[in-house]
């Protein structure tokens, strides 16, 4: 997009976009989505489209927003900041804290989420640019059609991005009603996966083979672009809109949980869950990496349970990393019940919602502590949520067999089985009392991870 007076230095990198990102740039529908596979460069060219307009048009307002304003801070505003570098002041504030950027032109780009919809949807705006727009719901959606009436711009525009879900998500069916224009995204749209020529560059080589590893629904939604649903999926009475809640105070006094399922190549997973006077779990924060160590997982779990009384700990069976667990985290742990079939038709029972309309199981967004780089280079899943659109069981000869779940990127499902399990008290006892870990960690031999 042509700025009217915007001059760049002698060999400055200047963006330009290519497939897609150029059929975005001249679209001036109310409502247009940047749908397709992941690594399309479709964040970079929604932002470099809005900070093309915000120097076109003087005075113009426009909102970045997420669902919850945390999860812009490591993924849509890095990439503002360090790479489409807008002409506007990204040194007063930190990112974590910023509310707004500001032009020397007076145009001015609010950052939001939903979370905290009162200090966003109070104003009005000439263009939204919604990220990761599977994760709204339609009222969210149908709300920024309402706030977009400033009236700098000769049009008004809600933009968005999205990777592919399950075919009957109402974002999909809204674009293929016509009411929201899509507009599909190919890799070879990207500049840095392949060269004008249609060859793949080094780094896009790189990329695509690891998207090529992915499997199942995963594979077919962020290598393919399809929207497909998940067959054979484990938990397929799993609703975000019931079982996912935004972050809120949970009462000091109710029941609190640490659940943990050990790891180091994969991820380490520990999940904090909160249990209410009726009896419904609240995972309301989480730990899962990879590359560190039992002792210094510890020492952050202790750190970020500062305050807070547990009633258990309850741990995978490792008998070396259960020792280490309490010595560093002084606390005594309690081992799992792991039988899969019992468990998972326990949380089956759980995410259903119960005869007042609510699941007797919740997880809070933004509830993970920090996000592993070396899961999202690898496209795997970065949390407990991730890992569920996934979890199936395995298909052989077309016929989906229930005995047993793939196992594969399941270690926040095994977690989540842990809890309930402890909570419902199953297999309470069977139990290994804490001296038998001590003991079996003097004469037993650490099995390799």
């Amino acid at each position: 997009m042509h700025v009217s007076g915007q001059q760049y230095p002698p060999g400055a990198l200047v963006y330009e976009p290519f497939g897609a990102a150029r059929e975005l740039f001249f679209a001036r529908d109310p409502e247009v989505v940047l749908d397709g596979p992941a690594g399309t460069g479709k964040s970079r060219g929604l932002l470099e489209k809005l900070n093309a307009l915000a120097l076109k048009y003087p005075g113009m307002r426009g909102l970045i927003v997420r669902k919850t304003r945390a999860s812009l801070t490591d993924t849509t505003l890095v990439t503002w900041e360090d790479h489409v570098r807008p002409a506007c002041d990204t040194e007063n504030q930190q990112r974590n804290v910023r509310r707004s950027y500001k032009y020397p032109n007076g145009s001015e780009l609010v950052v939001g989420g939903m979370d905290k919809m009162i200090k966003i949807m109070s104003s009005e705006y000439d263009v939204i640019c919604a990220f990761e727009a599977t994760e709204f719901h339609e009222e969210d959606w149908e709300a920024f059609t309402t706030r977009l009436r400033n009236g700098v711009m000769p049009y008004q525009q809600l933009l968005a991005d999205c990777n592919p879900g399950a075919p009957t998500h109402w974002l999909n069916q809204r674009m293929r009603r016509g009411q929201t224009r899509r507009i599909l995204c190919r890799h070879e749209d990207n500049p840095r996966l392949f060269t004008p020529a249609g060859q793949l560059t080094e780094y896009g080589a790189a990329y695509i083979s690891k998207l090529d590893q992915l499997t199942g629904v995963r594979y077919n939604r962020l290598r393919k672009g399809q929207w497909v649903a998940a067959e054979g999926m484990v938990y397929s009475g799993w609703d975000d809109k019931l079982n996912i809640i935004d972050q809120r105070e949970l009462p000091a006094e109710w029941r609190r949980i640490r659940v943990i399922d050990f790891g180091y190549t994969n991820p380490f997973t520990c999940q904090w869950w909160a249990i209410d006077p009726d009896g419904r779990m609240i995972l309301y924060r989480e730990l899962y990496r990879t590359q560190r160590l039992v002792e210094d997982h510890a020492k952050q779990i202790k750190a970020l349970s500062e305050g807070e009384r547990f009633e258990a700990t309850i741990t995978d069976h490792d008998a070396e990393d259960r020792a280490t667990l309490e010595r560093h985290l002084g606390a005594v742990t309690t081992a799992a019940f792991k039988a899969v079939s019992p468990g998972i038709q326990a949380v089956e029972a759980r995410i259903r919602p119960a005869p007042d309309g609510k699941p007797r199981l919740m997880i809070m967004r933004d509830s993970l502590v920090e996000t592993d780089q070396n899961l999202v280079e690898a496209k795997k899943p970065t949390s407990t949520l991730e890992e569920l659109p996934g979890y199936v069981y395995p298909t052989v000869r077309g016929k989906t067999e229930k005995e047993a779940p793939v196992k594969e990127n399941d270690h926040g499902m095994d977690t989540m089985r842990y809890a309930v399990a402890y909570v419902d008290g199953l297999g309470r006892e069977s139990e290994p009392k804490p001296s038998a870990v001590r003991a079996a960690f003097r004469g037993g031999a650490r099995r390799n991870r």
